[in-house]
């Protein structure tokens, strides 16, 4: 049973999170999955010299160890093995714990109905907790937004990395990004590809423990900067398929 908002038809359902150093929070967002609603929890790790794969690992995670580095390459990796072990709906979240795991199944549920085939949260458009999402990354989720809604015509708000799709959605969309343009990527693959689109406001809080190897630095935010605009540039320019292209499809 998948709990109060259970649908008529059932589907193998599975949760993957990347993660590096996060041992402090990756416990507490492993136990509040909802296992009513999710058969598969996958902790991808990217290399993290603390805890993390121990910490995961008892709180009932399955845990892959992904060897060279990428956000992006872990969340295919995760999705590999999801896949392969049956899963039909892929939900990615991160391991920090801003990402509230008690809401899956309101991105899960229009998929379960038949209505879209890939639901992506915004944390622009839901209750965020003071501290959580600098001023920055939030213009930037707008602008990024705004400008696929110039090239494809879907706009979206943020590039929030918690998401559900279908796995047969993720498999037409031939994803290559492997570092953290991989978010980014999806969603202009997805909207280039008209599969069906829905947008929904998710909270968004701070992270439970540790720090951001992207916003937590100059650095890292630049370099995260630099790898999303390439991505998106790169997408952009690549010419679009005719096979890719579906008469009936939704979109935000």
């Amino acid at each position: 049973m998948r709990g109060a908002l259970e649908p008529v038809t059932q589907r193998r359902i599975a949760a993957i999170i990347p993660v590096l150093d996060e041992e402090g929070a990756i416990g507490q967002v492993v136990t509040a999955i909802p296992r009513d609603w999710i058969d598969d929890i996958i902790v991808v790790d990217g290399g993290s010299r603390d805890r993390t794969v121990a910490v995961a690992g008892a709180a009932g995670a399955r845990v892959l160890i992904q060897p060279a580095p990428g956000y992006g390459r872990a969340c295919a990796s995760g999705a590999a093995a999801a896949v392969k072990d049956g899963a039909e709906i892929l939900v990615f979240l991160d391991g920090d714990g801003s990402d509230r795991p008690e809401v899956i199944a309101r991105l899960v549920q229009p998929i379960l109905d038949g209505e879209f085939d890939f639901v992506v949260g915004s944390r622009t458009r839901g209750v965020r907790e003071k501290g959580s999402m600098g001023v920055h990354q939030a213009l930037a989720g707008r602008l990024i937004g705004s400008a696929i809604g110039l090239v494809y015509g879907v706009r979206y708000t943020d590039m929030c990395a918690f998401r559900a799709i279908t796995a047969a959605a993720l498999a037409r969309l031939g994803m290559r990004e492997m570092t953290y343009g991989w978010n980014l990527e999806m969603q202009m693959r997805a909207a280039r590809a008209r599969i069906r689109i829905q947008e929904l406001p998710v909270p968004y809080r701070r992270r439970l423990a540790g720090h951001s190897k992207v916003a937590g630095t100059l650095r890292g935010t630049l370099k995260a900067a630099i790898r999303i605009l390439a991505a998106f540039a790169r997408v952009a320019r690549e010419p679009r398929s005719p096979r890719n292209i579906s008469d009936d499809a939704e979109h935000l």
